[in-house]
């Protein structure tokens, strides 16, 4: 079995802003931190060369203590090439009372052949505060979802108790993948709680089903101020515009704009 690659990343509140107390990464996962001009520290997840290969089994631990504000994503689309034997990725994280934490990594991109199993899972304190998104794309051209099989997973709990267990799971071997997704070029589920951000109105209510829709958009609360969003649109930047457009909150929250420097 191969060795599993190990990362964390810890956030602290220092006076009225956060610092990243202790970064760590084993190969072939790389991490990155750089500044900006808000009171959240935010770090940038990637792997050498290029993405994940044959026998990449990478995890990374986050912990987010009382009053931080941490904002974790990737340097670019995760790339999933071909991999006979699988891949994985796992992330962890624990959220303290008064924190947030922002979890949102560019889109997965599985290439022809790749078969990948990413879960995510989220610890959040009573009173600490999340927003988790994931995006699976179509892949590259001439590979629209041509890969063999990917599993999502997210698992959310508060305070002890189990929120949230949703997974999807795409396999070649229930049917060809690009007739099954038709016209759809991305997937994305976004999970979105607590007090931090409901202070102002999430902007996620679901959307009619049109016919020949480019965009598909649900939201489903879960408990009292946790709602779930899942979207599917004809195109990536399409889904990417909608989902940020649902989460504006999230730039007020960092004091900046981790999205505007990527448009």
């Amino acid at each position: 079995m191969a060795r599993i690659a190990q990362g964390r990343l810890s956030f602290e509140r220092a006076g009225a802003a956060t610092v990243l107390r202790d970064a760590y990464a084993e190969s072939p996962l790389r991490l990155l931190t750089p500044r900006n001009h808000g009171r959240a520290a935010w770090a940038f997840t990637s792997t050498l060369g290029g993405g994940f290969v044959d026998g990449d089994r990478v995890r990374l631990r986050i912990s987010v203590a009382e009053g931080a504000r941490a904002f974790v994503s990737t340097q670019g689309p995760t790339r999933v090439y071909r991999s006979p034997q699988g891949c994985e990725s796992t992330v962890s994280a624990e959220v303290a009372a008064g924190a947030a934490l922002v979890l949102a990594p560019d889109p997965t991109a599985c290439f022809k052949g790749a078969r990948f199993r990413q879960r995510t899972e989220v610890d959040l304190a009573d009173g600490a505060s999340a927003a988790v998104c994931d995006v699976l794309s179509a892949g590259r051209s001439g590979e629209r979802w041509s890969f063999d099989r990917c599993s999502l997973g997210l698992a959310v709990r508060r305070g002890g108790r189990a929120v949230l267990e949703d997974s999807w799971l795409l396999d070649s071997a229930h049917g060809p993948l690009g007739d099954r997704l038709g016209r759809f070029e991305a997937l994305g589920t976004a999970f979105v709680a607590g007090p931090l951000f409901a202070r102002e109105p999430l902007a996620l209510d679901s959307q009619p089903v049109v016919p020949r829709s480019r965009l598909l958009l649900s939201s489903s609360p879960v408990g009292g101020d946790a709602v779930v969003l899942r979207l599917a649109a004809a195109s990536v930047e399409e889904l990417m515009l909608e989902l940020h457009a649902r989460l504006r909150m999230v730039p007020a929250l960092l004091g900046d704009n981790p999205w505007a420097r990527r448009a």
